[in-house]
């Protein structure tokens, strides 16, 4: 049992500081049985927090706010999209505010899914899943819906540079290069937002 609390704490801090997961994510590392009890005693010790049903995550303390945070509605999002097997993609609302592009505090969450409908309440925020045909499923990575979505919201002519800047920073280096390929076949002008996104990348 040890041993399992051990290896889980190393995929932890593998991914670093609030992952949000579930059993499933884990599976590798023993019996389900066993990973249930491994998790049950690392909640009791404080280690990780179960965030609903089924889904923990590793708490992050913010230096700025002086205490701990609240998981990302995104990474709950994706962790329960893993554990149930699921396609996703956020409405444009949630694209843009997972990225940073509204200053609109939205109660409400909401991801398209191929499966059941549902709804999650995440501290003060409801997740929904909606279920509906998944358009950017061809998309190998998350992050490429997440960015289309959001351009779309925006619309064409409401793309500033500080859009633009803001994705950039939210967007990891080495993700840039995969989601330029990734989402070559979107609409032009979304493909051309996305270059300027990744304008490093292309001269690099």
């Amino acid at each position: 049992m040890q041993s399992i609390e051990i290896r889980i704490g190393a995929r932890i801090r593998r991914k670093g500081m609030g992952w949000v997961f579930s059993q499933h994510d884990l599976i590798d590392i023993g019996s389900r049985t066993a990973i249930d009890l491994a998790l049950h005693r690392m909640v009791r010790k404080s280690q990780i927090r179960r965030v609903i049903r089924g889904i923990y995550d590793a708490p992050t303390f913010s230096p700025l706010l002086g205490k701990v945070v609240s998981p990302g509605v995104h990474a709950v999002a994706e962790a329960l999209a893993r554990k149930f097997g699921w396609r996703i993609q956020p409405d444009r609302a949630t694209a843009e505010n997972v990225l940073g592009l509204s200053s609109q505090v939205s109660a409400k969450t909401i991801y398209l899914s191929n499966g059941p409908s549902r709804s999650y309440r995440i501290g003060a925020t409801t997740l929904r899943f909606k279920r509906t045909a998944v358009k950017e499923a061809t998309f190998r990575h998350s992050q490429s819906a997440l960015i289309v979505q959001a351009l779309r919201s925006r619309g064409q002519q409401h793309v500033k540079q500080k859009d633009i800047e803001k994705i950039r920073a939210w967007l990891p280096a080495r993700l840039r290069r995969k989601v330029l390929s990734d989402t070559r076949t979107a609409t032009d002008w979304v493909h051309a937002a996305i270059k300027r996104i990744c304008r490093e990348e292309l001269h690099g």
